[in-house]
């Protein structure tokens, strides 16, 4: 009698975690958070053959201060080629500025920080590629 006690308990357990877990299978997930729609604005630099290593370092660090002076910048993110492709055209460096909106960005464009910015960069770049984007259109 004892022994049917518990395996009627034994079985009512399985049955309810079973119910629990097909419950649980059975409703969608989450749904995921989209996140903000930001107009990103990448800026991929060839630099000229001649430019040190030192001025290269120089054109990073300014890049990277403009957050700083610049309130309308909501990102900034940089990094060397590292694809294995091999079809980078010599452009070394990519920088990505986010920005909330284009009303944003053209706050940006002609702030006298950036402006600063292109007179130290201008003469030490080969090639500039400029793309802006606003992520998931």
């Amino acid at each position: 009698m004892i022994e049917h006690r518990i395996l009627l308990a034994s079985l009512l357990c399985l049955l309810g975690l079973g119910a629990f877990v097909m419950t649980t299978l059975s409703q969608p997930a989450q749904a995921q958070e989209k996140p903000p729609a930001l107009l990103r604005h990448v800026v991929l630099f060839k630099f000229k053959p001649e430019v040190t290593k030192p001025q290269v370092q120089e054109v990073v660090d300014a890049f990277g201060s403009l957050p700083k002076k610049i309130d309308t910048i909501a990102g900034f993110e940089w990094g060397t080629d590292v694809s294995t492709e091999m079809k980078s055209e010599g452009y070394s460096h990519c920088f990505v500025v986010s920005f909330q909106d284009a009303k944003a960005r053209d706050e940006y464009l002609p702030h006298a920080a950036h402006a600063e910015f292109v007179k130290l960069v201008g003469p030490r770049i080969e090639k500039v590629l400029v793309f802006d984007f606003v992520n998931g259109k």
